[in-house]
Parts: C-alpha cells; sequence; structure tokens
C-alpha cells in the first residue's frame, strides 16, 4: 500500500475502488453455485493486495502487511509462469488465472475487472 498525495493506493489504484471491487466480487461470489476456482483465485488475489492474506497466493511468499507495487508485480509475474507451466502447476488454471486478472487489474495492468 502506498500513499500517493494523500490517496491510499494497493498497487496502483485507490484502495477505495480496490476494496469495492472485492466486496463486489464477493457477494456476487456469495449466490449459490457462483464460486468457481477463477473467483476463488480472484479473491485470493484480492485478499493478499488489501493485506487480509499472509502469504502470496501464487508463489506463497509470506507477507506481513500489504505487498507494494513490486510485491504485486513479482506475483502477476509468477501466476504468468504458473499459468505456462501446465506440468508444474500448484494450483488449478483457472485459480491462477484468478489471481493473474485480479492483480493485473489492481496494478493497472488492464482495465478488466475481475
Amino acid at each position: 500500500m502506498t500513499t500517493n498525495a494523500g490517496t491510499v493506493r494497493i498497487g496502483a489504484r485507490p484502495e477505495a475502488e480496490v476494496r469495492q471491487a472485492q466486496a463486489e466480487l464477493e457477494a456476487a461470489a456469495a449466490r449459490p453455485r457462483r464460486q468457481t476456482a477463477l473467483t476463488r483465485g480472484a479473491l485470493a488475489g484480492y485478499a493478499w493486495a488489501t493485506g487480509r492474506a499472509g502469504a502470496a497466493p501464487v508463489t506463497g511468499a509470506v507477507s506481513t502487511g500489504p505487498p507494494d507495487l513490486a510485491d504485486l508485480t513479482a506475483e502477476i509475474d509468477a501466476s504468468v509462469v504458473q499459468l505456462a507451466q501446465q506440468a508444474q502447476r500448484r494450483a488449478p488454471r483457472d485459480y491462477v488465472r484468478g489471481v493473474h486478472d485480479a492483480l493485473s487489474w489492481v496494478c493497472a495492468h488492464t482495465d478488466d475487472r475481475p
């Protein structure tokens, strides 16, 4: 989490925007048969980005608080490697894709929010 001219940011986005996206996805996932591996991955990405998870969702790197932009980007890179290495993937492909999509949005690599 960083502060930029008085605005707290998670990755490249305002904290409130990330927390809103997380809350909306949590609400959608709470509906029957709506939680998929993709959704679980995105929620894990948001939880780690906001400091609510103690370990990175793909690498398992332990963190003591919200990750900074460099840590978020490194986790995106790790998810790309995991997606490319089917035989050595540690988690289901859709889960890793969800993490990738959420963190890519948090870092403003895309405007497509999961």
